[in-house]
């Protein structure tokens, strides 16, 4: 989105670093998002010990785009979001030691010595993940394979804290970045897991700041390197996920209602979601909100997903109405998963059944018929009350929104665009941090209800059907 208009004083940036794309977006009190800029996260360096995040490529990218953007010094605050499973590990000189990548299969090297370390997940809610997807594996991980790195290490930092430390010089922990399948925290009780205490890594984490805390002005290099104010003020920030839910718990007056968040992983999050529905087996946990609440959510990775049931040409094509009547009529399926990097069924490899010489629009529809009804699988093993909100890339896929709303006459579903999202969560920390002056949302994006036309043709008994291939390939040993 772009603006030709000059901005109004008291600009904020949002800085929203995700597994896949990472953002920066100008927002202000009363416009909302006025500006944006976007790039594919580079993939970090490869490295003898573990794959790491390319936190200098990204913070180059970011330090060019605020340098070289015409209303940087109209900047006045700062608020980092990023993705989770990630922390970074700072020296005693203030030095990044290793940003590890959880995509690396060398983790599963300790998969069993690490298992029996955890604390119970009826504790930390926290399941155990493949690869690095527990922050509490990369850690073990490492004292195992370098334990003089991790000697040196001084400091750990959630990632969304760990940009808010670039940009201020000032260390801090918060909750939704620690809640966030880690198996650091105990989420009920809101303290470190045992975990973290016995082998001593809770000694690395900084003190809990609340995601609004205004942990201080930019720092002086990065006033010299982007023309930034000195007086620019830097918030602590949250994980990207607990940011949408945030967003939208701000504008729902305490009602009923779940969110589908959607990008490199689809992320259901049900406020006031039943402790009770948690299952380890099925990839469930609680994240944690920005004030240490807990959050029944599920989750698969809904976006890798779709990019492999669609394929490259799919990728390029818009699903359709007509394209998905012909799946429905042929018995066209794509059956979980396609993704060995969590979800309800990342044990059983994906299959597709009557997808040959499917045209690129067809793929598409395909993978949008796939994702929606794993969302529909998630969002009944929640349980999931109230309204359904989806945000991000699949808010933005129509016949999505449709077949969702077709199969679940039982909720409402609304898309919410991304700028959205940014703008209500920015509003609940500024007005909460003191910077703004009332409690509104920044400038109200209206959501589209989703039409729950229920003339898309057959697909309840396809539901049905996918569902019955679904139970048997689960049960295939």
């Amino acid at each position: 989105m772009r603006s030709n208009s000059q901005p109004a004083p008291d600009v904020v940036g949002i800085i929203d670093i995700g597994k896949t794309h990472a953002r920066f977006m100008l927002a202000h009190a009363e416009r909302g998002i006025i500006d944006s800029h976007q790039c594919e996260v580079p993939r970090g360096p490869a490295a003898a010990l573990v794959q790491q995040l390319d936190v200098r490529g990204v913070e180059s990218w970011l330090a060019d785009v605020i340098r070289n953007h015409p209303w940087r010094d109209r900047i006045g605050t700062l608020l980092p979001i990023a993705h989770g499973a990630a922390g970074v590990l700072i020296d005693e000189r203030a030095r990044v030691l290793i940003a590890p990548d959880y995509e690396d299969s060398r983790y599963e090297d300790l998969r069993d010595c690490y298992r029996g370390l955890r604390d119970p997940f009826e504790l930390t809610y926290s399941p155990f993940l493949p690869f690095g997807l527990n922050l509490g594996r990369q850690l073990y991980y490492l004292e195992s394979r370098a334990p003089q790195l991790m000697a040196r290490a001084r400091r750990l930092l959630l990632y969304p804290q760990y940009w808010a430390w670039r940009l201020s010089g000032v260390a801090a922990s918060e909750f939704t970045s620690l809640g966030c399948h880690s198996d650091l925290w105990r989420p009920l009780e809101r303290r470190p897991s045992n975990l973290a205490v016995e082998r001593g890594w809770s000694h690395l984490l900084p003190a809990l700041r609340p995601a609004w805390d205004c942990l201080g002005s930019v720092s002086a290099e990065w006033a010299s390197v982007t023309g930034l104010d000195s007086r620019c003020r830097v918030l602590c920030g949250l994980h990207d996920s607990s940011a949408s839910f945030l967003s939208h718990l701000a504008a729902r007056a305490g009602r009923p209602f779940s969110l589908v968040s959607s990008g490199t992983w689809t992320i259901v999050m049900a406020c006031a979601g039943r402790l009770e529905r948690v299952r380890e087996d099925q990839d469930m946990l609680l994240n944690v909100d920005i004030d240490g609440a807990p959050v029944a959510t599920a989750r698969f990775m809904g976006g890798r997903e779709y990019e492999v049931v669609a394929g490259e040409t799919g990728m390029q094509a818009l699903p359709t109405r007509e394209d998905l009547a012909m799946l429905l009529s042929r018995g066209t399926f794509a059956l979980p998963s396609f993704s060995a990097a969590g979800g309800p069924f990342a044990t059983v490899p994906g299959r597709l059944i009557g997808a040959t010489h499917l045209t690129a629009g067809e793929r598409a529809t395909l993978a949008t018929l796939y994702v929606a009804l794993m969302t529909d699988y998630v969002l009944d093993a929640l349980d999931a009350p109230g309204d359904l909100i989806v945000d991000g890339p699949l808010s933005r896929n129509a016949l999505y929104g449709q077949i969702l709303a077709q199969l679940r006459p039982q909720n409402s579903v609304y898309l919410a665009p991304r700028a959205a999202r940014a703008a209500a969560a920015l509003a609940s920390c500024l007005s909460r941090s003191g910077c703004l002056s009332r409690s509104g949302p920044v400038a109200d994006q209206p959501y589209a209800r989703a039409p729950a036309a229920g003339d898309l043709k057959g697909l309840e008994e396809y539901r049905v059907a996918w569902m019955e291939r679904l139970e048997v390939a689960h049960r295939r040993p």
